[in-house]
């Protein structure tokens, strides 16, 4: 059989708070009913959500987690940022809903994807098709490079940033002389994000402070201007 298509059904609180989050990254309700149970399903051209609402649903305790495959990671992230700042005036970076970053994962062969965990507490992981060009993966290299990528595992895709948080410390606490300086803009700006994940906006400013004293030489600030894009994101989300 061919042309099958499967749709997540995903529990939240409460289905009008889903549906206007949804509709903020560009879905549209195409179904919505409050009785026998409350139901909602939201279309984003082939992206299909449904969702359901249980009483005294606790978003924090949600396992609820699907994935959306796409060739064009980038691009989908672009939308949904322009979404947020036109609804929220900033990209939602911590508390629920929030959005992470395009990072490559360690763990998804080094191909790039973000998650979005919505008001419901469900992550919609996005993640690059495999039929989708992409750069050949490389294992990160150097001390920093490898705790970054360990980190983005423990954070992004597992949801516990305690634990990243515990892997960039340990790794910022011991510099070395041969520390790729780009690398570590990239460590201090992704510790800063994650501090503002655990409501810890002294800290967040404090790591973005110290990403920019790092001193860089002219092709390193070209490789370290889409970690600086992150961290004027954060900056706004700050103020």
């Amino acid at each position: 059989m061919a042309n099958e298509v499967t749709v997540p059904l995903l529990p939240c609180a409460s289905i009008d708070d889903i549906a206007a989050f949804y509709e903020v990254l560009g879905f549209r309700t195409t179904y919505k009913q409050r009785k026998p149970n409350p139901y909602v399903a939201l279309q984003r051209e082939d992206l299909n959500l449904h969702f359901f609402e249980i009483a005294g649903f606790d978003p924090e305790q949600s396992y609820g987690s699907c994935l959306v495959l796409t060739s064009d990671i980038e691009g989908l992230h672009r939308a949904f940022a322009a979404g947020m700042r036109a609804a929220y005036g900033k990209v939602l970076v911590s508390g629920t809903p929030r959005m992470t970053r395009p990072r490559a994962r360690k763990n998804y062969d080094g191909l790039g994807g973000f998650s979005v965990i919505d008001p419901g507490g469900n992550w919609i992981r996005v993640v690059r098709h495999a039929s989708a060009p992409a750069e050949p993966a490389t294992a990160p290299e150097g001390r920093l490079a490898r705790a970054l990528a360990n980190a983005v595992v423990q954070a992004d895709s597992r949801g516990d940033v305690r634990q990243a948080v515990r892997i960039l410390d340990g790794a910022l606490t011991h510099p070395r002389a041969d520390d790729d300086p780009v690398t570590q803009v990239e460590v201090l700006i992704y510790r800063a994000e994650l501090a503002m994940v655990l409501h810890d906006p002294e800290t967040a400013t404090d790591m973005l402070a110290r990403a920019e004293r790092v001193v860089l030489g002219e092709d390193e600030i070209e490789r370290a201007a889409p970690a600086f894009e992150n961290a004027a994101e954060l900056a706004a989300a700050l103020r």
